[in-house]
């Protein structure tokens, strides 16, 4: 009798693996599924205990600000995962990144969503790093390990600049960029004339003066000194000149806001996703 429950645990530990990697077969599937229908389907809801939601407290400078943390109940030790919203008015709150959230924690992840105040604004500074860095610390020290950090488009900024900290590199198993950006001065180009390219592929579109109003209104700080004329100017051939008569405060907060100047200090395997489709 012994000898037959032996066998039978060998059995199971061997088939463990074959059935763990089925569950994550399945569990993305219904997961890609749910995302983009929209919700419209919810296999993976269906399959799944409601996550969770709770605020936690994250250190973001010289006063800690909130993050909510959504977790399945089902679940003992999921890893860790920050997501960082793009440019999202309602930061956190914003129903879209809720749910992407929610449906991140039925999958099997522990998510903390901070708000990077400067998305919410059109005003991004170096300084947004911090919410992003002090939720990855905050999952590694409730015991959510490893931590990945997961960015939509303009987010891409300060997740790859707190992915880059020197305390935070090393707890994080891998960044994922979806839409995001490693020039601001190229983003710039594209923002004011429309002008973009990749290696053999170049284009220009329509740009929107609104929005172009909007960014100029949440930075008039920086328009002294030659930024009004590069926030006016419509030419893409023009815009390395303007932005090199910048005052050099404005060239350095330029270079600091470029990801791909963070990309050295970045020791966790990196993905970067963009599609071929996406007008931006």
């Amino acid at each position: 009798m012994l000898s037959r429950a032996v066998w039978l645990l060998a059995a199971v530990l061997l088939a463990l693996p074959t059935i763990f990697a089925t569950w994550i077969l399945v569990a993305s599937t219904a997961f890609l599924i749910e995302f983009l229908s929209g919700e419209r389907w919810h296999p993976l809801s269906a399959m799944t205990q409601t996550p969770v939601v709770q605020r936690i407290a994250i250190a973001a400078g010289p006063s800690p600000v909130v993050a909510d943390l959504y977790v399945s109940a089902a679940l003992r030790h999921p890893s860790g995962l920050v997501l960082v919203h793009g440019i999202a008015p309602l930061g956190r709150a914003d129903p879209h990144l809720r749910a992407a959230a929610r449906l991140l924690a039925r999958a099997g992840w522990a998510v903390a969503v901070p708000t990077v105040d400067g998305l919410t604004a059109l005003r991004l500074r170096p300084e947004d790093a911090g919410p992003v860095a002090g939720a990855a610390r905050a999952l590694d020290a409730l015991g959510y390990r490893p931590v990945a950090l997961l960015s939509i488009s303009l987010g891409a900024a300060p997740a790859l600049s707190a992915a880059g900290e020197p305390d935070v590199a090393g707890k994080l198993s891998a960044v994922l960029a979806l839409g995001g950006y490693a020039s601001a001065p190229e983003l710039l180009r594209y923002t004011l004339t429309g002008a973009y390219g990749f290696e053999n592929t170049r284009g220009q579109h329509q740009v929107n003066e609104d929005s172009i109003e909007r960014f100029a209104l949440a930075n008039s700080e920086l328009l002294a000194g030659g930024g009004r004329a590069l926030v006016d100017n419509r030419d893409p051939g023009q815009v390395d000149r303007l932005v090199d008569v910048l005052p050099e405060s404005t060239r350095r907060l330029l270079e600091a806001l470029s990801p791909e100047n963070a990309l050295p200090r970045v020791r966790a395997p990196l993905f970067l996703i963009h599609g071929r489709g996406d007008r931006t």
